[in-house]
């Protein structure tokens, strides 16, 4: 009886242990079905070889860079619930497994004898990101790129640029909001950082955060790497900088026409860049296929 527990604490011990991607976690047949999944739903957006095409790439140093120390179960539940785009949640949990399987055998990961099981999948995790070094203030401080350009964008610099034009129409002094009811936690935050003190919050957001346009190692959405060494590029991300800092300065004055001097000129900042390494990527319906180029 001794033997048989200590057996199956063992058993149990090893049940929770972390396991790399590396340790044959899928079968051959698994990735199969993967495959055939994935040419059906999949490879209009993210490629033939998964390097991405619209959507982010699936292998490769990219994919691995998003996806570093993180679990299959995080992966499988991406997929299973937002993928694709156009009818999220039509991918069942099974299905789902077998593309990931099929991801982890186009990235060379070797197959083992047996499908991976939905209890294995969060304790099965990708190899770690490689950290960057990035210099700053006289110190150097590690980062490790944890989202592609588009998200970044869509999650720092379009909000804030959006509350630096909103200057245009709507005068920040006018209106203190009101607390929401019902409760909603966005528009609270609304009424306790609100009118010209949030201008001054997202005009030096951006001063803050556009230095990160040029972290290497950064990818577009489409999976190919952001141009951090070309000269134009560098020029855009310190033109926003620029005039983030004049939209700051602009913004201690508390004049409206002021900052929507200055808000003329971010337009076009932002324009600038757009019209080179998104707009015009669009050219011919690539639909975003050669963005960053």
């Amino acid at each position: 009886m001794c033997f048989a527990l200590v057996a199956l604490f063992s058993s149990l011990g090893q049940a929770g242990q972390s396991r790399p991607v590396s340790d044959r976690v899928y079968s051959d047949a698994q990735a199969a079905r993967g495959q055939q999944w994935y040419k059906a739903q999949c490879v209009t957006c993210h490629g033939e070889a998964l390097e991405g095409v619209v959507g982010p790439p699936l292998a490769g140093a990219g994919f691995l860079s998003a996806w570093g120390s993180r679990s299959l179960a995080d992966l499988v539940d991406k997929i299973e619930k937002t993928m694709p785009p156009q009818a999220p949640g039509s991918v069942s949990r099974p299905q789902a497994i077998d593309l990931a399987a099929f991801f982890l055998r186009t990235g060379k990961f070797p197959a083992g004898q047996t499908d991976l099981a939905p209890a294995a999948l969060a304790q099965v995790t990708f190899p770690a990101a490689q950290a960057t070094a990035a210099a700053g203030s006289g110190a150097a401080s590690s980062f490790a790129v944890a989202g592609n350009l588009a998200q970044l964008m869509r999650g720092v610099t379009f909000p804030n640029a959006n509350i630096l034009f909103n200057v245009q129409v709507k005068d920040p002094a006018k209106d203190k909001p009101a607390m929401p009811i019902p409760f909603d936690y966005v528009q609270w935050g609304s009424t306790v950082y609100y009118g010209w003190q949030t201008v001054d919050q997202a005009a030096l957001a951006l001063v803050e955060t556009a230095p990160l346009f040029l972290l290497p190692g950064r990818r577009c959405e489409n999976g190919k790497p952001v141009p951090v060494d070309r000269a134009d590029w560098k020029q855009y991300t310190a033109a926003l900088m620029d005039v983030g800092r004049e939209v700051y300065k602009a913004a201690q004055t508390r004049d409206v026409d002021a900052v929507v001097k200055v808000a003329d000129r971010l337009n076009d900042s932002c324009a600038n860049c757009h019209k080179v390494y998104r707009d015009g990527a669009r050219e011919g319906n690539t639909a975003g296929a050669n963005r960053c180029q």
